[in-house]
């Protein structure tokens, strides 16, 4: 094990987006570290299989809503771990501008909800919150300019609320996932050109896993970041740098 056997116990924890892929990964591994942990989004197509441990209690959260999003939060008397997960990606539809702006309400939009709504819970415990921005807050993306544009935001964004949340006593950093092998990928993973040119440009030569991305949000959680804030910390492999 990464970490010391019940290092979370007592915390609790919600993770927005925490249903599926990296989300349900870093539910998880908070969960198996002692946190109570509720993982919120929409429920996942029949066909994607449930990854929650039992541990998990599962809630359903639309992120694009002010008021959902207060509703879920307010079934919280105490609150020490804000992870932000949901996310969306549409290869090829992000020029349509209906297209655009639903996936920055929900990439960016939606974090800033989910923030902004633990705030005061976070305050009474100097609580922290780890944000996903992504490798494509550092360069752009032909095919998803909305994608791209929604998560270079949410990294601006986790570095103004650093600033913001500060005297608060709450923690604000983010990871920024390189390729990871979710569903959101499936289609690049199953493309041998693509996948190809994606390993041959990372260095560590293989699609990354939900659990690394994982071990990398639960470290930013814990005592040992104490004095890590406003960091967007990269998880890729070594793709960035290549």
């Amino acid at each position: 094990m990464t970490f010391k056997e019940n290092l979370l116990k007592g915390k609790r924890a919600f993770v927005a987006g925490g249903r599926s892929g990296i989300g349900a990964a870093i539910a998880n591994q908070l969960a198996q570290l002692g946190a109570n942990v509720v993982a919120a989004g929409l429920p996942s197509p029949p066909d994607v299989p449930n990854t929650l441990d039992e541990g998990v209690t599962p809630v359903t959260l639309d992120v694009c809503s002010t008021a959902d999003v207060n509703a879920a939060l307010s079934d919280f008397d105490r609150l020490d771990i804000v992870v932000n997960c949901a996310g969306v990606i549409r290869r090829g539809d992000e020029h349509k501008v209906d297209v655009f702006e639903q996936v920055l309400d929900i990439n960016l939009n939606g974090t800033m909800r989910v923030c902004a709504g633990a705030r005061e819970l976070l305050k009474q415990s100097s609580g922290c919150i780890v944000n996903t921005a992504s490798m494509l807050s550092f360069f752009g993306g032909g095919l998803v300019p909305g994608y791209s544009a929604s998560k270079g935001a949410v990294a601006q964004l986790t570095k103004s609320l650093a600033i913001a949340y500060a005297a608060d006593g709450i923690r604000v950093n983010a990871v920024a996932p390189g390729w990871i092998a979710t569903p959101l990928t499936q289609a690049l993973q199953d493309n041998e050109d693509r996948s190809r040119a994606i390993l041959e440009r990372t260095p560590i030569g293989r699609w990354g896993t939900t659990a690394e991305v994982a071990q990398v949000a639960v470290f930013l959680c814990t005592p040992a970041a104490s004095f890590m804030t406003g960091a967007i910390v990269p998880v890729d492999g070594g793709y960035l740098v290549a």
